[in-house]
């Protein structure tokens, strides 16, 4: 008797330890599928698909809102981090990822753009050392001839992720036309005679004819029905500027006249005319394709006229509160030279050389921004962005055709007491 209850309880034993493994193996599967059930419960819950077999929510929402349940599950699962807002800087890279190369095209060995090309260099470098986390760049030194710069084009982009330059708007045109630009490009001029770029090809030059245009839309809103007397003098951009200015403000339904101002001893015959004309028939505003000192002895003759120029017309560190004839000028120019304490110019450090002529600042303002603009396109896998440069407000959007565009606003002032007084609601 004794031996068969002995035997009952190791019965009851060996089943009780059975039961007890299948409970254990149950909850084990019941908390898998609830777990299932919770990751896939939140994608069902987006929004409607478009048609079957579509995902209903990007996998980076998805990801990113699942993370830490996903890492409980798996620790070697990290989050992604959504694509940041558009005017918002692109996180840089994970630290183990290899770096981004970038190929800075300049002509350090040209006789004539050395010390531009070097300007470019000194502002992308700060840029770059601020910034520049994950990445890394090589200068690849150019001549002048287009054939070099082409050549030298061919070589960066095998070993390069991105190319910046060239700066020549000779060299520029020479790599628009041809079929050499097989990276993204952000070139550092505006190319001569170029209806449109390449696809991949990101123009990012700074333009006066850029400039004069948007100088004519500024003057068009504060003078809905003006008429404007164009002043300009002998030199190629001062007609460019003129006839860009000209161009825009007759496609905005305003009328103009054109003034030639020449140098030296026709110069001062010509003031006398325009004394006469503004006599006679004053216009409503001016637009002044001339630089600070040609621009003076106009604004001796009209400073009651409303006066706009472009960064030509800056009086640069001339300017002091006994400077004769240029308050209330109307100048469109970069931040960098004429809001040095704006948030975003003042991260950047000056050239070393403080007494450098306006023109090579505004190059090393252009070089700073060239790192960045570079920056956010190798980050954003060619998502559409927008920038608080150093250059002036850049907006880089698709155009028609999918093809990225870089759209730049300056910064409009007016020359005060002698400092520069920013136009609000621009």
């Amino acid at each position: 008797m004794t031996g068969s209850w002995a035997i009952w309880l190791d019965w009851v034993s060996v089943m009780l330890g059975i039961r007890m493994k299948i409970l254990e193996a149950l909850c084990a599967r019941l908390a898998w599928l609830l777990i299932m059930m919770s990751v896939g419960g939140h994608a069902l819950a987006g929004t409607p698909c478009a048609g079957p077999q579509r995902l209903c929510a990007s996998v980076d929402t998805n990801t990113s809102a699942h993370a830490p349940l996903l890492a409980m599950l798996d620790p070697a699962i990290q989050p992604r981090p959504a694509r940041p807002p558009p005017n918002e800087p692109a996180p840089p890279p994970p630290p183990s990822a290899a770096p981004i190369r970038i190929a800075l095209l300049l002509p350090m060995r040209s006789s004539t753009l050395a010390t531009a090309a070097e300007a470019v260099r000194a502002g992308f470098m700060a840029s770059m050392e601020r910034d520049g986390t994950g990445f890394k760049a090589e200068v690849v030194s150019t001549g002048d001839a287009p054939r070099d710069v082409l050549d030298a084009y061919a070589r960066a982009a095998v070993a390069s992720d991105i190319i910046v330059g060239p700066l020549a708007r000779s060299a520029v045109a020479a790599l628009a036309d041809s079929d050499a630009v097989t990276r993204p490009t952000v070139v550092l001029s505006v190319p001569e005679g170029q209806a449109s770029v390449p696809r991949g090809m990101l123009v990012a030059g700074l333009s006066i004819e850029d400039e004069a245009r948007e100088v004519a839309e500024w003057a068009a809103r504060e003078h809905p029905h003006g008429r404007a007397l164009v002043l300009t003098g002998g030199a190629a951009w001062a007609q460019r500027a003129a006839g860009a200015f000209e161009a825009r403000w007759v496609r905005l339904g305003h009328t103009n006249q054109r003034f030639a101002i020449p140098s030296g001893e026709g110069g001062k015959a010509a003031i006398g005319e325009l004394k006469q004309k503004l006599e006679i028939d004053p216009p409503d505003l001016l637009f002044a394709a001339l630089d600070s000192a040609a621009l003076r002895p106009v604004r001796a003759l009209a400073a009651a006229i409303p006066c706009y120029g472009g960064g030509a017309a800056n009086p640069g560190r001339s300017t002091t509160p006994d400077a004769p004839g240029l308050d209330g000028v109307r100048i469109l120019d970069l931040p960098w030279i004429v809001l040095p304490d704006h948030p975003a110019v003042m991260v950047y450090p000056r050239p070393l050389d403080t007494e450098q002529p306006l023109d090579m600042d505004r190059l090393y303002a252009l070089g700073i921004d060239a790192f960045r603009v570079a920056r956010e396109l190798a980050l954003r896998d060619g998502a559409p962005f927008n920038i608080d440069g150093v250059t002036g407000r850049l907006d880089v959007v698709a155009g028609p055709d999918g093809q990225l565009q870089l759209q730049r606003v300056e910064a409009a002032v007016v020359v005060r007491g002698g400092a520069f007084e920013p136009v609000k609601g621009r």
